[in-house]
């Protein structure tokens, strides 16, 4: 069996999802474009040794549409004949795009492959592509007459079953504010961000947050139209315990061990297992336990085996109930940040995910990680790496 190994894997720095962000005057193409030119003229690789380069992003439409992976590879000079793909695994997109590039690798069906993502939510905001997606009278209505929710509600849920208050949120989200302003002010990001446009810092992190700052916010779902479903919730979901709108793009260098070797590259880490589950499309962020649940099974590891875990802070009540039902070290969970304060560009996370988590493993001098997203919908991802 071949070994998949990242060779390399680079980000932008977050900009704010809206008008007037630091990224919000870049095209989501050229935003891709710069980290995929990036990945290959920092390796000297030859772009025409890429085999396919397979892309993650949510909103497809706009100026996001049209097989945007393709377009940006072709906007970053890569010759003609490299082909590209863009999938949509919701929030876990590009972590999903990395699963099939190394499973390609392992399969022995790619030599050199590239996964990678994008996601401008401040040019194509979320759920433009969701336009007319009424699914009533069909037979996803029937199973759910009362139709699913949104994934804010659906955080509301979670929090009041799992009875975390909203002290123990803003003092999680403050956390990782603190610690994405502490890894920035060392240095830590700075191998995986890749300049673009003069921006190289995190634009979400906001170094002066406090827990007794974000408790003065108030709850942003009560006026949801679903709310009313739901009388008995203690509303506690705020913008400041939520990663916020996000515009970003990531790419990840993957290859055969043997290539590495041949073409003179160093490998940081290999792929050691994958997998992927679906879950309640109504408590649709808890996926990540029994994706974690599998993928521990079929590696063979215990969660005491992992030196480091990145679970995605869509909310903060998902890495919380996460590290409660696995029995985690919260010391080892996003210790440089996670999305609350690093952002969440929603196609782009996995691949952000994976450059934090190998470089926290690489400080530390760690051997195994573990990233999980949970996705729209009701499903997860979970990947186990090794650092070499």
């Amino acid at each position: 069996m071949n070994d998949a190994v990242i060779v390399d894997v680079v980000r932008t720095a977050s900009g704010k999802g809206k008008p007037g962000g630091a990224l919000s005057l870049v095209h989501p193409v050229d935003l891709l474009a710069t980290v995929l030119q990036a990945l290959v003229e920092r390796n000297g690789l030859d772009a025409a040794l890429v085999e396919d380069v397979i892309g993650g992003c949510v909103s497809q439409t706009d100026e996001q549409a049209l097989n945007i992976t393709r377009t940006a590879l072709l906007a970053a000079g890569f010759p003609e004949s490299v082909p590209a793909i863009t999938i949509d695994r919701q929030c876990g997109s590009s972590q999903q795009a990395a699963s099939f590039a190394a499973q390609g690798v392992i399969a022995g069906a790619y030599d050199v492959v590239i996964a990678c993502g994008v996601e401008s939510m401040s040019r194509v905001p979320m759920f433009s592509n969701a336009r007319g997606a009424d699914t009533s009278g069909t037979l996803l209505g029937r199973r759910y007459p009362e139709g699913l929710i949104p994934q804010g509600v659906s955080a509301e849920l979670i929090a009041a079953r799992w009875k975390l208050d909203r002290e123990e949120l803003d003092a999680f989200s403050a956390r990782s504010h603190q610690l994405a302003a502490a890894t920035a002010a060392s240095g830590g990001f700075d191998r995986e961000i890749v300049p673009i446009g003069g921006h190289t810092v995190d634009e979400t992190v906001r170094p002066d947050t406090t827990a007794e700052g974000l408790a003065g916010l108030k709850p942003a779902f009560t006026g949801a139209p679903e709310a009313a479903r739901f009388p008995e919730i203690d509303w506690r979901i705020t913008p400041g315990n939520s990663s916020p709108l996000t515009d970003g793009a990531s790419a990840a260098l993957i290859m055969s061990a043997v290539t590495a070797e041949r073409l003179g590259l160093t490998p940081r880490a290999r792929f050691h297992s994958f997998a992927v589950t679906g879950s309640d499309p109504l408590l649709m962020l808890t996926g990540i336990v029994p994706a974690t649940e599998k993928i521990l099974a079929r590696s063979g590891l215990t969660i005491d085996d992992i030196d480091a875990y990145e679970v995605n802070e869509a909310f903060a009540p998902v890495p919380l109930v996460w590290q409660r039902e696995v029995g985690a070290d919260l010391d080892r969970l996003n210790p440089r940040g996670g999305a609350i304060a690093l952002g969440h560009p929603l196609g782009a996370s996995g691949g952000r995910l994976l450059a934090t988590l190998l470089g926290q493993l690489e400080a530390t001098g760690g051997r195994y990680g573990l990233q999980t997203m949970c996705e729209g919908g009701g499903m997860a991802n979970a990947t186990i790496i090794e650092r070499i």
